[in-house]
């Protein structure tokens, strides 16, 4: 669907919610294909069921306002056309609510369901993020009861069918509308929508298969990772209903600061303070790296803010590509509280100085060294 929601709907584009919500109503009673029998109404339906979808949605709705169709099929937003689209929001359209608690079309309470996702955070070093390391995680998660196994059942004893709705886990009723009869499916309230009734419930987790427990899990840190990205374990979330699957675990890793460097992607940037006297003179000083302390030459005449690189000094690539540099940002420090015969030194050597002493100072600015150290 390519069409301009905003055109569909017959909108506004600094339309608000309510406008939104109104206009896709009248188009949905319009072109529903069980009240319209033209040959395109399902496809306009869906156009416009589509529509709703973006323009509902705030972020959906400011990424196509910035970037198009071409920007919300990048971020992987499609629209949900299961039956003939946002069935939950087409119900709401008609009938003021989704009677089926999820939407139509999509799986209903009776059927499997998968767990929920469970979300921890971790802190690391950025040297344990350099190396790679293995932290401990505890977690609250709901797991399958391990007495009834999930089933929610005493051990040993019957699990029989439930005779409110004959094992089906629905109940059905039938009403009548401007449109038709309309038949509408709800979760059976005596066995869950699970359809089945232990005879005795299980004694731990009082029949509903599922228990609350605390995990503890070792997780890989894998090397060179950037602080908030998450790790995803799959199926180690809360247990899935009615026999789905588990959620996943994610864990978020955040890079703790390291008051040696700066992280700059794979690049780390640090700062060597260089006296005055020794940056005119030259000369070899350690500064910090992540394989150790490591001599840098310093050149006579270094100036303020020059940059010395170490090559594949900085942090390994997650992809496995070159390991980024180390850039060291060389700052001259300027003497304080001299003594009598240091500063007669001093002027002794600024009254020595002529135009050639001078002339290096002026080929680069102060700001086209510091963009160059952070470029």
């Amino acid at each position: 669907m390519n069409s301009d929601p905003y055109e569909v709907l017959g909108v506004p584009r600094d339309a608000d919610q309510a406008q939104i919500k109104k206009a896709f109503r009248k188009v949905a009673r319009e072109l529903h294909p069980d009240v319209n029998d033209s040959h395109d109404a399902e496809e306009r339906f869906k156009e416009a069921a589509a529509a709703h979808e973006i323009l509902s949605d705030p972020e959906r709705r400011s990424i196509y306002d910035r970037y198009g169709h071409e920007g919300l099929n990048s971020r992987g937003f499609e629209p949900d056309f299961t039956g003939f689209g946002s069935f939950a929001d087409i119900f709401d359209a008609f009938f003021g609510g989704d009677p089926f608690g999820g939407g139509f079309g999509r799986a209903s309470r009776t059927g499997p369901a998968q767990g929920g996702d469970v979300a921890v955070a971790v802190d690391v070093s950025l040297e344990d993020a350099a190396r790679g390391t293995e932290v401990d995680v505890e977690y609250d998660v709901v797991q399958r009861c391990e007495r009834c196994h999930g089933n929610g059942a005493e051990p040993g004893t019957p699990i029989e069918t439930c005779p409110r709705c004959g094992g089906t886990g629905q109940l059905r009723t039938v009403q009548r509308t401007a449109f038709g009869q309309l038949v509408r499916s709800v979760a059976c309230d005596q066995c869950g929508g699970d359809g089945r009734i232990a005879t005795q419930p299980c004694e731990q987790c009082g029949g509903r298969g599922l228990e609350a427990a605390t995990l503890k899990l070792s997780v890989e840190i894998p090397a060179g990772i950037a602080d908030e990205q998450r790790i995803r374990l799959t199926g180690r979330g809360h247990a899935g209903e009615r026999g789905g699957p588990p959620g996943d675990l994610y864990v978020l890793v955040r890079v703790l600061d390291d008051e040696r460097f700066v992280r700059d992607g794979n690049d780390l940037v640090s700062v060597l303070h260089v006296p005055a006297p020794l940056a005119a003179l030259g000369t070899r000083l350690s500064v910090p790296t992540l394989d150790g302390d490591e001599e840098v030459e310093i050149a006579p005449g270094t100036q303020p803010n020059t940059v010395v690189t170490l090559k594949g000094k900085g942090m390994p690539s997650l992809r496995r590509g070159r390991r980024g540099d180390q850039r060291v940002v060389i700052d001259v420090v300027i003497p304080r509280n001299l003594t009598e015969r240091q500063q007669e030194l001093l002027r002794e050597l600024s009254e020595s100085l002529g135009e050639d002493n001078l002339r290096d100072h002026a080929d680069e600015s102060l700001f086209s060294r510091v963009r160059r150290a952070f470029s």
